[in-house]
């Protein structure tokens, strides 16, 4: 499988040269070159599949010969040691939880296996590799424990100062080790900017090996078609071979951007919703077809404040920068925080079911949805985090007290460790220049 950027203007790449570098020499995002697909008969192979073995059969068609498929596996088994649950709230609408791995959220299934490739292509080449990352909260937590104990690799986190929950900042802040977290008084389009400045000056290029584990890597991206596939394969089975509709919380769209890889290489599933919060810059171009990115808005669903999302450079290259094109297959809603904290109260009374604000803003985008389009298809609302790690948000909706997970627990009660620095690049070089 060969890679290039979007822009077009950098060298196709390897998928080992497109891990370790992250973002393109031009500043582009990793694409493959084309998108594999699987047969009808290897779709009715993988219907009663597990999990693993959906992922091993996805992930050696993007990796090819690069690596040993006996090792490809065991990193596959290494990292989805946990379940994948699709939990019924009613006759055609599921919640697949992603939220059972290490961290309580969705972005364990991509940092793990990404953390896993980065080893493996540093011990191969007996380098320090240097992961630049920005989060919004649940990416830097997913980053940190997911680098823990991997050779060769040192993690740098941007977060922007006060916009993620007290949960997120205390896993983000207390990996320790290999991990360092800088703390931006800014927002998280700056800490994405920064990143971005990095891996385009040539300065720090060569003194580092950088790379980035965020969703601009495509190894971060290729494993989030997992669990797209594997919740479509079950479904699709159990309602007589009906496609799904999957419901996206999107922030930076690099979930959604998985999904869509997921469909185009023929994995049943019909349709999605992009739920976004008041930061709508996606939502508009679907309905308008002009991409107008505005400032950040804070808001409940705290992972999803992304005024200028990186993965739309990855979607509007998949549908050929065709709004009307995208449209077809995606359908933009977004909700305000009001809305959400209802949608909480009306999930846990109708359900007995509490969903975190993310969660929440996909379930009440889906019936948003569902209102203008009429379908039997099983549809699914993705559960991206762990409601504990809402926990303030809970108890306004709910006013109930939910208990904290042990592994929460315990980093509530370690000591916060940052290095707080402004949102200009001049700080961050600086601080690159000390490593």
């Amino acid at each position: 499988m060969i890679f290039y950027s979007t822009n077009k203007s950098s060298v196709p790449a390897s998928l080992k040269k497109a891990t370790l570098e992250g973002l393109a020499p031009d500043g582009g995002l990793y694409v493959p070159s084309e998108i594999p697909a699987f047969s009808p008969g290897e779709l009715e192979l993988l219907q009663n599949a597990p999990f693993t073995d959906v992922a091993f059969a996805i992930a050696k068609k993007f990796t090819g010969d690069e690596i040993p498929h006996d090792r490809l596996y065991a990193i596959i088994e290494e990292c989805y040691t946990f379940d994948t649950p699709l939990h019924k709230l009613d006759g055609k609408t599921f919640v697949e939880e992603l939220f059972h791995g290490p961290t309580l959220a969705f972005k364990d299934y991509g940092a793990r296996f990404l953390a896993r490739m980065t080893g493996y292509f540093a011990e191969e080449d007996q380098k320090l590799i240097t992961i630049l990352v920005a989060t919004s909260g649940d990416t830097g937590s997913a980053v940190a424990y997911g680098f823990q104990g991997i050779a060769n690799t040192r993690v740098v986190l941007l977060y922007p100062s006060g916009k993620v929950s007290r949960l997120q900042e205390q896993q983000l802040t207390t990996a320790g080790g290999n991990v360092t977290a800088l703390e931006v008084n800014g927002d998280f389009d700056d800490c994405q900017r920064m990143v971005k400045q990095a891996f385009m000056d040539q300065d720090t290029r060569r003194r580092l090996t950088l790379t980035s584990a965020n969703s601009i890597n495509i190894s971060r991206l290729i494993p989030q078609t997992f669990y797209y596939a594997w919740a479509a394969l079950k479904l699709s089975k159990e309602h007589s071979g009906r496609k799904v509709v999957f419901s996206v919380p999107s922030g930076n769209y690099g979930n959604l951007t998985a999904g869509v890889l997921a469909m185009k290489m023929g994995f049943p599933i019909s349709h999605f919703i992009a739920a976004a919060n008041a930061n709508d810059s996606v939502t508009r171009y679907l309905d308008e077809g002009r991409y107008e990115p505005r400032p950040t808005i804070r808001t409940l669903s705290t992972a999803m404040d992304v005024g200028n999302p990186s993965n739309f450079a990855r979607l509007q290259h998949i549908y050929h920068y065709n709004a009307l094109e995208m449209a077809h297959d995606i359908s933009g809603y977004s909700t305000p925080d009001s809305e959400t904290l209802e949608t909480i109260r009306g999930v846990y009374d109708r359900y007995d079911y509490i969903m975190d604000p993310h969660t929440a803003v996909g379930y009440h985008s889906l019936e948003a949805w569902r209102r203008t389009h009429r379908t039997d298809d099983p549809s699914v609302v993705l559960s991206t985090a762990h409601p504990a790690k809402f926990i303030e948000s809970i108890q306004d909706a709910l006013g109930i007290e939910i208990p904290i997970p042990g592994r929460l627990q315990s980093v509530l009660d370690k000591q916060k460790s940052t290095t707080p620095i402004d949102a200009s690049y001049r700080d961050l070089a600086t601080f690159l220049e000390t490593l």
